[in-house]
């Protein structure tokens, strides 16, 4: 497979930056998982990767080899998209065959190559079948098929799992890590869903306005988020940010803010102590608070949770709660949590503390 260099990359569209000075490095057979909102860059920056958008400026290379310049077909990279871009007329075996008839492939070799993808798919059975006699799930199959088969050194992946209904995204995301595991690729996947991100990517690249916010391990961006926005993508439901004022009482320090004190942990002093009389952003991840008391404002059942739907004085806090929990609308709730595991960022930069 590849190891893939992107070097100060940028991507203009009519006076709008959409891409903004993106270095990235995806490894030899790793797994990198491109997310974000909507807008921020991510399907631009895979599409220039693939040959299919040009770059404003800086450097793209595979294996070494600059392919600013290159035509995708001469990139030796293959495409899965949203839409999987079957031709209808076709079979399953013909749609997964016309790449390799299209570079001259012989055809036993064209017929050793569908067969053996269709059997790593398990849609062996389907190959005679025409695009419009499949489910949605058999025809990303045919298109991950249609990729496999060119045996490229890198695969790029937009959203192709967004069709699929919800029970089905979970079964594909399972089958494309064990596929990746089994074929030892090299792969750069867009998605707007954060728990896809998390759940197949070796590495997770955050993106909000054609920007870099974070590169790291999934657990890694969950745990220690650089930037307030990366702390409140990664993770379902959100974290909640609290406003709080940072005071001084002797050596301790104590974040507060109306219907909250709580001291600050040693191991964040030091780091907190600069902002005494400032306000920082307290961020609190939903499963690390507990009800010390019962009743809340609201709740919604998910049947192995219950998420509590409160207010700290002016902010919205939603805690996730195991079931046995028994709450009713309009009452008062006490909340705690572990201060070790609370989080502070800076108000003006967002820059974790």
């Amino acid at each position: 497979m590849a190891r893939v260099l992107l070097k100060e990359l940028n991507k203009k569209f009519d006076g709008t930056h959409a891409v903004k000075n993106v270095n990235l490095e995806i490894r030899d057979h790793e797994f990198v998982v491109l997310v974000g909102p909507s807008g921020c860059g991510k399907t631009t920056t895979l599409r220039m990767v693939a040959g299919l958008e040009d770059i404003t400026s800086g450097e793209i290379s595979i294996d070494g080899k600059v392919v600013n310049n290159l035509a995708p077909m001469d990139r030796d990279i293959a495409m899965v998209f949203q839409n999987y871009a079957l031709y209808p007329h076709m079979s399953v075996y013909q749609n997964m065959a016309f790449g390799l008839r299209m570079r001259k492939f012989e055809k036993p070799e064209i017929d050793r190559r569908v067969k053996h993808a269709a059997d790593v798919l398990g849609i062996h059975a389907l190959l005679e079948r025409r695009p419009r006699q499949l489910s949605g799930g058999q025809r990303q199959r045919v298109a991950l098929g249609r990729a496999i088969v060119r045996n490229p050194r890198v695969f790029l992946f937009d959203e192709p799992l967004s069709n699929l209904d919800a029970a089905l995204r979970v079964q594909m995301r399972v089958e494309l890590k064990r596929l990746h595991d089994r074929l030892e690729t090299t792969a750069i996947y867009v998605t707007h869903d954060q728990v896809e991100a998390m759940t197949l990517g070796d590495r997770v690249v955050v993106m909000r306005d054609g920007v870099v916010q974070q590169v790291g391990a999934p657990l890694e961006l969950y745990e220690r988020p650089a930037k307030r926005f990366v702390a409140g993508f990664i993770g379902s439901p959100a974290m909640n940010f609290i406003a709080v004022t940072i005071t001084a009482s002797g050596d301790a320090l104590w974040a507060e803010a109306p219907g909250l004190r709580v001291r600050v942990p040693p191991q964040k002093t030091e780091r907190l102590r600069r902002y005494s009389g400032q306000r920082v952003i307290l961020g609190l991840r939903p499963e690390t608070l507990r009800p010390a008391g019962a009743g809340a404002s609201a709740d919604y059942t998910f049947g192995s949770e219950i998420l509590l739907d409160t207010r700290v004085g002016d902010s919205p806090v939603v805690a996730r709660v195991d079931p046995g929990v028994r709450t009713s609308a309009h009452e008062r709730v006490r909340l705690s949590f572990e201060p070790e595991r609370a989080h502070f960022f800076d108000a003006a930069s967002e820059a974790a503390i």
